[in-house]
């Protein structure tokens, strides 16, 4: 009989003996609530945007803007003003957080709270073109585009995993 193993696989997997990954959780956040953790990627990110901070219920405050080449500043004083190794991600890591079936904002609202649903700088430059950077637009999730650096984006900072 063809269906007994796979009436047992499902039984197993519904009783919760076997794990199935559709269910497990994308992202893990901090005891502390500041941070989250990519569980595919293990990059550990800011859970507020650059501006905001962490009220223990969410992200309070205005998402500051800034330049592509203040948000590379701003990356690098955190690492020194932290200890931590904050860095400003490449467009592929922040288009990774992005939830395209969600919008306004695309994006996981228990891991990432009060998101801007405007575009957030990458650390990537548009190949070819040095005054140009790649954006996510976290209206709808997508790499719509790039931008000159001397134009206005939000910043999530992103690092390595233990």
């Amino acid at each position: 009989m063809k269906t007994a193993p796979l009436a047992t696989l499902f039984l197993t997997c519904l009783l919760g003996i076997l794990p199935v990954a559709a269910f497990a959780q994308p992202f893990t956040i901090s005891a502390d609530g500041s941070e989250v953790t990519d569980q595919k990627t293990g990059l550990i990110w800011r859970r507020c945007a650059e501006g905001m901070n962490w009220d223990g219920s969410t992200c309070a405050g205005v998402a500051g803007t800034f330049t592509h080449e203040a948000a590379l500043q701003q990356a690098a004083a955190q690492a020194t003003n932290t200890g931590v190794a904050w860095r400003l991600p490449n467009v592929k890591e922040l288009s990774g957080i992005a939830d395209k079936s969600r919008s306004n904002p695309a994006i996981d609202p228990v891991a990432f709270p009060a998101t801007p649903a405007f575009p957030f700088w990458s650390s990537s430059p548009f190949v070819g073109f040095t005054f140009l950077a790649w954006l996510v637009y976290f209206l709808d999730g997508l790499v719509d585009g790039f931008s000159y650096r001397y134009g206005s984006g939000h910043v999530r900072l992103v690092r390595a995993g233990q």
